[in-house]
């Protein structure tokens, strides 16, 4: 059988047939504009079934890949405008910067984002929004600590702290952020006098991810950790008891709450998403990340990821509901991703490794 829009068939073809064949090849490709490629910080067991969901009420297919924060944005700088990435997802406002600085995103207008995310947890210039809201408290252990001797973030630095605080390393985006955040509320100054206090008060030079430091806590070595809400909430409804059972141990302390300092509110930070400078498929991008912010996705976050919705309204898991309601600090997290360098620089000067 002879293709119909081959070079033979056209030869004898009526006039209609072939401007059928000049339309078609003319045409964006139905299949390419059916699909789109996310490019993910997340694990897949977090993010497949509400792209898969995605794809169900659109007829858009998702590929997905997987891969650590750092290492796709330096995949997608390799790739360039070659890139087959249409959509970042990764976490911390920090990592969002950097895309957006480095020149791997671009803007995008939506109406049904702007209604849905506060301005707060979006991009000045329509970068990026947020997806979901993480806090990172105070986690203290029951029985080693009275609740009533917390009160800040700042407060961390006092002498009767000293050898009961276990956190992660300099390297890690979200303790960047945390002391970005002290930057923008106290200043350079006071943010690197806290840093110093803080690293003289760990009770081990930080090693390991946020669950380590509440299992560090949970074992004794520690009586404060800080670690952001959904790895404690994943590790209370974990079906392993190594990971059920240091958590609960633990007790959430929400810092900087009215009354307390400045009464900024606890300090948040976002998984966002945006939209790749090379993107091919930019309508179903935006597509996609619309449905993200639905209240569909936003309940999904909050029941199966233990994290905050950014969208009101939407109702959170019992495990978080259990610690209760906070004020969270309203700093613009583009301060977090401009402030990064200086926290970076800040934390390597007081030795916090």
């Amino acid at each position: 059988m002879i293709p119909i829009c081959s070079r033979r068939f056209l030869s004898s073809a009526r006039v209609p047939l072939v401007a059928l064949c000049v339309a078609l090849a003319a045409a964006p490709s139905l299949a390419a504009a059916e699909e789109v490629n996310l490019y993910s910080a997340r694990k897949e067991a977090l993010i497949k079934p509400l792209l898969d969901r995605f794809s169900e009420e659109t007829g858009i297919e998702v590929n997905l890949v997987t891969g650590k924060a750092d290492a796709l944005l330096q995949r997608l700088k390799s790739e360039g405008r070659n890139s087959p990435a249409d959509v970042l997802l990764t976490v911390d406002a920090g990592n969002l910067h950097r895309a957006k600085a480095a020149g791997l995103t671009q803007a995008f207008t939506s109406e049904v984002v702007a209604e849905a995310v506060p301005e707060t947890y979006r991009d000045p210039n329509g970068h990026w929004v947020g997806l979901s809201l993480r806090a990172r408290p105070i986690m203290y252990v029951k029985g080693e600590v009275d609740p009533s001797d917390l009160s800040t973030y700042e407060a961390l630095a006092d002498e009767q702290w000293q050898g009961r605080i276990c956190i992660r390393s300099s390297s890690n985006v979200y303790n960047q952020s945390l002391v970005a955040s002290l930057i923008a509320a106290n200043g350079t100054e006071a943010a690197q006098d806290w840093a110093e206090a803080i690293v003289a008060n760990m009770a081990r030079p930080p090693k390991g991810g946020d669950r380590d430091q509440i299992k560090a806590a949970a074992a004794g070595q520690c009586d404060i950790a800080i670690a952001n809400t959904y790895y404690l909430a994943g590790m209370l409804t974990s079906d392993d008891p190594g990971e059920q059972e240091p958590a609960e141990k633990m007790a959430v302390f929400w810092p900087n709450q009215p009354g307390a300092g400045d009464g900024r509110g606890t300090h948040v930070n976002v998984s966002g998403a945006a939209v790749t400078a090379a993107a091919d498929h930019t309508e179903a991008a935006v597509e996609l990340i619309e449905f993200l912010v639905s209240p569909e996705a936003q309940r999904w976050y909050a029941e199966v990821n233990g994290e905050y919705p950014v969208r009101e309204g939407v109702e959170i898991s019992p495990v978080l509901a259990e610690w209760g309601r906070f004020e969270a600090d309203d700093l613009d997290l583009i301060e977090l991703g401009e402030l990064n360098g200086e926290a970076l620089m800040l934390m390597d000067r007081a030795g916090w490794r």
